[in-house]
């Protein structure tokens, strides 16, 4: 039985002498550098007792090395588990405690703070540096640069995921070998990649986004990428006229379109502009395009799900959407309380099936039976709506749903309607306790540079377009939202930061 994930990569490679990866130090790493050094890290894996189904936990920064250990595990039958380099040791704790890794790679800063967790829950540390440096690549120097690949079917699991945990315990999402070669082929495929393209990878890649978007489809397709340590305008700006494709989030594209560095000349050799990880605004879309002539294209996915649709790489992009369901996958909006499949045009729970979606939650069955339907759809917790045309809409988290008075309201509608108020740069609505109502709708308001905005204006200008139930109660003017690391709201600092805002 062949490697599953890694040899659809090996198979992709065009040429051994292929350039895989340029630094930003202008290091060029081909594909005959990359399965050598993963052939000696897997073989320092099996020196240390990683045995197929073993988990590697590791946290680390982003680099080449990294991004080879993580194709080491592939080939050592290992279960990969990338970790957030902002997590606490505290936070630390309990995922080694949960996963039960056998070997941790660590930062050399952070190794002597972690070996007391690390030994704590029996497995070895590592440590592995963005420079090039660390024991396990000290050990990788003098081990073998030939490995027999383990083998691993379509179901055996590649790597989990730990959910952000924003409503209670983080949760491992078991992603197999074939959620991710799916998905990178679906992907492939809808986004026309070839080995002629140039990725700028900016992204972090202890995330879906950074490690299984952009570095997967980048190696089924054979093609390369500028690996940079993080969004750097300068150097995104500079890359531009050299590469074909950008993968970002919403904040990446907010900056470019205020560089007037940007524009149809220096976009001219890219294809493809793509965001995810959280909900772009319509003026950013209309924003980008203008100066730089491109439509970026809008996609979805999660966790658990990898990537479930996207807007056509022909076809019309439509600001607002995530566009329609990728190859393989479906998508169906759902009643909140009895499951039943909605018409178009309504709006419910976003459910979806596919090759795609994940095994379950590491070490919770019921909390794994729970989250599927009985025909094997599993249900996302985000609302959305799907058109006439069948465009996904995502209305928000079904845990940002404000019941208020005994309505549901949406907070995407409120934002949508907000955002397209003079002085609004972005807006975020959610719901805090309210003796009247229950909770009170409540929206957090950032003023674009030199604005003044003012609540009693903002309240009148929303009572024209919505109706009485669905205005805030209050709208806060802030600084900034609150986001995670992919620049995802976090909507539940929101709430705790205003829980006692209608005592």
């Amino acid at each position: 039985m062949p490697n599953h994930l890694f040899d659809a990569f090996r198979n992709a490679i065009s040429a051994p002498d292929a350039v895989f990866i340029e630094t930003q130090e202008g290091r060029i790493w081909t594909f005959a550098d990359v399965l050598t050094l993963s052939a000696r890290l897997a073989n320092v894996l099996a020196e240390s007792g990683v045995a197929p189904g073993d988990r590697v936990a590791v946290q680390v920064e982003k680099s080449a090395e990294a991004l080879v250990l993580y194709l080491a595990c592939l080939r050592a039958g290992a279960v990969y588990l990338p970790l957030n380099t902002g997590y606490t040791v505290a936070e630390l704790d309990y995922f080694f405690n949960d996963a039960k890794p056998a070997l941790v790679v660590a930062s050399p800063q952070n190794a002597e703070k972690l070996a007391g967790i690390v030994s704590g829950c029996g497995a070895v540390l590592e440590t592995l540096d963005d420079a090039g440096g660390g024991t396990i690549l000290a050990r990788a120097t003098v081990a073998g640069s030939m490995f027999a690949d383990v083998d691993r079917g379509p179901n055996d699991l590649a790597a989990i995921l730990y959910t952000s945990g924003t409503t209670g315990r983080s949760k491992g999402a078991m992603l197999s070998h074939d959620n991710l070669l799916s998905n990178a082929k679906a992907l492939k495929e809808t986004w026309r990649f070839t080995a002629a393209d140039r990725l700028i990878h900016a992204l972090p890649i202890f995330h879906t986004h950074g490690l299984f978007v952009a570095s997967n489809v980048t190696l089924i397709s054979g093609a390369s990428m500028f690996l940079l340590p993080k969004f750097d305008l300068d150097r995104i700006v500079a890359l531009l006229p050299k590469a074909t494709v950008l993968m970002g989030v919403p904040t990446f594209y907010v900056r470019l379109s205020e560089d007037e560095r940007v524009n149809r000349e220096s976009t001219a050799h890219m294809r493809l502009f793509i965001s995810g990880s959280a909900p772009l605004l319509s003026e950013t879309h209309r924003t980008f395009r203008e100066r730089a002539g491109h439509a970026i294209l809008e996609r979805y996915g999660m966790t658990e799900t990898n990537m479930n649709t996207s807007n056509p790489y022909d076809g019309e992009r439509i600001a607002g959407t995530v566009g329609l369901p990728l190859p393989g996958v479906s998508v169906r909006v759902a009643d909140m309380e009895t499951g039943a499949p909605l018409p178009a045009g309504e709006t419910g729970m976003l459910e979806v099936k596919g090759p795609n979606v994940f095994q379950g939650y590491w070490n919770m069955p019921e909390k794994t039976k729970a989250e599927f339907r009985n025909d094997g759809f599993f249900i996302t917790g985000d609302l959305g709506v799907i058109d006439g045309r069948g465009y996904v809409h995502i209305v928000g988290r079904g845990k940002d749903l404000v019941i208020s008075g005994g309505y549901n309201i949406y907070p995407k509608e409120i934002e949508t309607e907000l955002d397209q108020i003079d002085g609004v740069f972005e807006s975020a609505v959610f719901g805090v306790p309210h003796k009247d109502f229950g909770e009170g709708v409540t929206a957090a308001v950032v003023a674009k540079p030199g604005a003044s905005l003012v609540e009693k204006d903002m309240l009148t200008i929303l009572g024209e377009r919505l109706a009485r139930y669905k205005l805030p109660k209050r709208i806060l003017i802030v600084d900034e939202l609150p986001r995670n690391t992919m620049g995802k709201v976090q909507k539940n600092l929101l709430r705790n930061a205003y829980h006692n805002l209608y005592d």
